[in-house]
């Protein structure tokens, strides 16, 4: 019976790879637009003491007193709290990812931000410390050297500052002492979720899945989710079950969005946006204020103070305004090329975007971030 199960198995997971290989790439490989439930980072985090600093350590943090006293209570040396008073010596935070899966022993990369009042870790050492997760208990110890990728100087009267001083990394500072208890293998079903929900989207994807394995197997539970009944004969080689499902390509379905960023002046237009028939008018006013101080001198023998009088100067300016006809249902490439044919710029996109939307006329969702 298990011979059986064996050939069939060989038999199920060779008929999906020879449908990955035959059907032409034409979207998206699963893995890259869904991940499997429960297959997911977990983060740890730490209370740790970083030693070695040149003077640039906590000055007036009681935090860093307190844990330099109770890690020298440990090992055993007395110490008043009151008598601590060192500057080579900075609390930090300890942050870092568990990949799924990791085992015991493995490597993690680990990033140590400051939680007192230190100027820089530059050239610190990080002390043993504990990285615990949300259920308190410790899956990581961190130890290491910083590497900040920064320097700094100052003197009496300048400083001089490259990059952040106050966050580093230690690559691999981190060892798993706990792995995460998760079983893929013996399941009876498997869950996808899409990292961008969308109906359209979560129905091809379980029509390619059904369409590779050859039976109706997938299906969708919402605008995000897929749910896989895994064959009998396949539990037990779930991961090559997995790798077979990801590796097959669909072709995701794209809302119409603008996407604005006001801060910084982006506009990232998407594919299917369409805009009906509109005029467009757009024009640009300058406003420019300038303001001297004049000094006004009394006559020679007078009466009169010397005063400073302010002058100020005004001038607006304002381009003439090109009109842009848009047909009904104009693409992405019919809308860009009518924009830069008026030479609007970004800003003026926002605009001219948010005006369209208001009078009606644009097919699409305009998010402003």
């Amino acid at each position: 019976m298990a011979h059986d199960y064996t050939k069939k198995s060989i038999f199920f997971l060779l008929t999906l790879l020879v449908w990955v290989l035959v059907v032409p790439a034409h979207g998206a490989r699963i893995k890259d637009m869904a991940a499997f439930q429960g297959v997911r980072s977990n983060q740890l985090l730490g209370y740790g003491i970083v030693v070695g600093l040149d003077g640039t350590g906590d000055r007036s943090s009681p935090l860093t007193t307190q844990a330099l006293a109770s890690m020298m209570d440990r090992m055993g040396i007395s110490i008043d709290r009151n008598q601590i008073n060192v500057r080579n010596v900075a609390a930090v935070m300890v942050t870092a990812s568990l990949p799924p899966f990791a085992r015991v022993g493995n490597k993690i990369d680990v990033t140590i931000s400051s939680l007192g009042d230190a100027k820089s870790l530059a050239g610190g050492t990080l002390l043993l410390t504990p990285l615990k997760g949300v259920d308190g208990n410790v899956y990581g110890l961190a130890q290491g050297a910083l590497a900040l990728g920064g320097h700094g100087a100052e003197g009496a009267g300048a400083a001089q500052v490259k990059n952040h001083l106050l966050v580093g990394r230690i690559a691999g500072g981190a060892t798993v002492e706990r792995q995460l208890p998760f079983e893929l293998n013996g399941r009876s079903s498997l869950t996808l979720s899409l990292y961008q929900p969308d109906f359209t989207t979560v129905i091809r994807m379980a029509e390619a899945i059904n369409n590779a394995l050859g039976k109706p197997l997938a299906m969708a539970l919402d605008s995000g989710a897929v749910q896989i009944q895994v064959p009998e004969h396949l539990r037990n080689t779930i991961p090559m079950f997995i790798a077979g499902i990801e590796a097959l390509e669909v072709n995701p379905d794209m809302p119409a969005r603008i996407v604005v960023n006001e801060k910084t002046g982006t506009v990232v237009i998407g594919e299917n946006v369409r805009i009906s028939t509109v005029a467009v008018a757009h024009g640009n006013l300058s406003i420019s204020v300038r303001e001297m101080a004049r000094v006004s001198q009394p006559e020679a023998f007078g009466e009169g103070e010397t005063v400073v009088v302010p002058e100020t100067e005004i001038d607006v300016d304002e381009e003439m305004a090109k009109v842009m006809l848009m047909g009904g249902g104009a693409t992405i490439g019919e809308l860009v090329r009518a924009l830069n044919a008026i030479g609007v710029t970004p800003r003026d996109m926002i605009s001219i975007f948010q005006t369209i939307k208001a009078a009606g006329a644009l097919q699409a969702d305009l998010e402003i971030i």
